[in-house]
């Protein structure tokens, strides 16, 4: 694991141990298994679709927009501009995230019809129900920094609770490892009964974890590698129409957007951009 993942991956575990002491997982479990249902992850049939995130800070670039700025506002655009789901930064010491965040964001989308996803740096079964009880319909799961137990418990969680699993790939191993942890899945869960179906996108993000940098070229190298059947999502390195038509191309099926939205003061127009440039029929 790279030396960010790894500074990442203990905040995140110290977060939960503090988490433990104010409420037990029991607890909240019953307090996720009580939230209202999130609206499901739709994706169109015109064919391409966009996660939007909400990211305060990035590592890479520093602030993101201003502390003045209607974010709130910002999701509701997101959703209202065509947007599959809202990515929404719950990570406090490098992105300025937090729960908060994702509640607020969670219940401005909810009429809206539009799920909001935690993107975070999760090692723990804890935090999806943390996810779940702030209204979240689905979470982010990084697979090189978890062991594969790890991650089956991860995801059997957001099963159980009716939540999409974004799966996030840097490389050919992390893929590989995807590959192999689906194709049991889908057998095994075809073995056991023929209930709800389990939703993960898998995700490949382009950047470098050493440097920060996002590298495009990546995208095009892993797309051979991609598991069949699951929608792929491309991460980092889609700013606009062109690049979306690229990664569309290349067989993923959404990309997930940040920092190229967050710089555009209407960021509708920035949808409207890549779904002109993607969907073959407009609604």
């Amino acid at each position: 694991m790279s030396g960010f993942l790894d500074d990442m991956a203990r905040s995140s575990a110290a977060r939960v141990v503090e988490a433990i002491r104010h409420e037990s997982a029991e607890a909240l479990e019953r307090r996720a298994r009580r939230a209202a249902p999130s609206a499901p992850l739709r994706l169109s049939a015109l064919g391409f679709d966009v996660i939007a995130e909400l990211k305060l800070r990035s590592p890479a670039a520093g602030p993101l927009g201003n502390e003045r700025q209607d974010w709130l506002g910002r999701v509701a655009a997101y959703a209202r501009g065509g947007a599959a789901a809202v990515s929404v930064l719950t990570e406090p010491s490098r992105f300025d995230g937090s729960l908060d965040h994702l509640r607020q964001a969670a219940a401005a989308l909810a009429p809206l019809g539009v799920p909001a996803m935690r993107k975070d740096f999760l090692v723990d079964p804890y935090q999806v129900l943390e996810a779940r009880a702030a209204g979240a319909g689905g979470v982010l799961v990084i697979l090189r920094m978890l062991t594969r137990p790890r991650i089956e418990e991860l995801l059997d969680v957001a099963a159980e609770l009716g939540m999409f699993v974004l799966l996030e790939a840097f490389d050919d191993v992390d893929l590989g490892m995807a590959c192999d942890l689906l194709s049991s899945r889908a057998a095994r869960r075809a073995g056991r009964h023929a209930g709800g179906e389990e939703l993960i996108l898998m995700g490949v993000n382009c950047r470098d974890l050493q440097t920060l940098q996002v590298v495009p070229e990546r995208f095009a190298a892993l797309a051979p590698l991609l598991p069949a059947g699951w929608p792929a999502v491309a991460e980092s390195g889609v700013a606009g129409g062109p690049d979306a038509r690229r990664m569309q191309q290349l067989g993923y099926r959404l990309a997930l957007i940040g920092t190229a939205l967050m710089a555009r003061e209407d960021p509708s127009q920035l949808l409207r951009e890549i779904f002109d440039a993607t969907r073959t029929l407009q609604p």
